[in-house]
């Protein structure tokens, strides 16, 4: 559903804050700029997207609308992009946003459209009307009765692992931080959730990692390539829990890139030395 929430408060085709793939890459180029030397290294990839302060209006068109900048509008809704959706009467968060560095994924081909599996749920689920149009979708009263009609079925969020975890259970969960569908910050969200309900010994049973650059499950600038099953099977049959897990980027068929994923809140910090496309010369520190 969360596509659908944030195209419909974003913008829509034909109207002025719609963005095409040169105004996307536009946006995501000056992100970069601003932020990609933060983690210390620069590599086209944000390690924590979280400590990028990037504000669109710095592309902001002098005069007239043009290839080198976003008209208000554009900038009006890249901000709703990032901030997410509201709740127009409470001001109370409906879902996070995107992350900055994730903005090439944000449907480059037809604009800022919701995606069509979420459309149709609220079309055929929510609304019962094949005619619905997303435009119209109110942010107060047609939320609430898509969380109603849900009742949890797809909005799976209670933090109470506590029955999984007292079986012996172990929970790994990865997220792109460039994520064009999902946004990354519901995983930490619903981490920090787990976290609050259960206590400090979360991580004894519960390890998210946050994979820079990744989109919605793989693709992406940063490395996607782990073994996340293998990795399970250590921490269930050996006991072995991960303190991070090795990912790596694949161009036209060979490694090009390998860095560690760290288990939240931790990031991957360059020691200062070797090839910064070498994960053996990272470690995993707090951000």
């Amino acid at each position: 559903m969360a596509g659908i929430v944030w195209a419909a408060q974003a913008t829509h085709e034909g109207q002025p804050g719609n963005m095409l793939l040169d105004k996307l890459s536009l946006l995501h180029d000056a992100v970069v700029r601003v932020c990609d030397g933060k983690d210390g290294v620069k590599d086209g990839v944000l390690e924590d997207p979280m400590r990028c302060a990037f504000d669109p209006k710095i592309l902001e068109c002098k005069g007239a609308d043009g290839p080198s900048c976003l008209s208000r509008a554009q900038v009006e809704a890249a901000r709703k992009m990032y901030s997410g959706a509201m709740n127009p009467r409470t001001k109370a968060l409906i879902y996070p946003g995107m992350a900055p560095g994730s903005e090439l994924g944000w449907d480059p081909i037809n604009g800022l459209q919701p995606i069509g599996i979420a459309e149709s749920y609220f079309r055929h689920v929510v609304f019962k009307d094949p005619a619905w149009d997303y435009k119209k979708l109110d942010f107060d009263s047609g939320v609430a009765l898509a969380d109603k009609t849900d009742d949890g079925l797809i909005n799976a969020t209670h933090p109470d692992l506590k029955p999984f975890f007292s079986h012996g259970g172990k929970l790994i969960q990865y997220h792109g931080w460039s994520d064009q569908q999902i946004s990354p910050l519901n995983s930490v969200n619903y981490y920090k959730s787990v976290q609050k309900h259960i206590g400090s010994k979360v991580n004894e049973s519960y390890r998210l990692f946050m994979a820079p650059g990744i989109r919605h499950c793989g693709g992406g600038d940063g490395p996607d390539h782990m073994d996340v099953m293998g990795t399970l099977e250590q921490w269930v049959e050996a006991g072995k829990a991960p303190d991070q897990i090795t990912a790596t980027h694949v161009k036209d068929g060979k490694v090009d890139r390998a860095r560690p994923l760290c288990p939240y809140p931790h990031v991957a910090r360059y020691k200062g030395s070797g090839s910064t496309d070498e994960a053996i010369n990272f470690r995993c520190a707090q951000p």
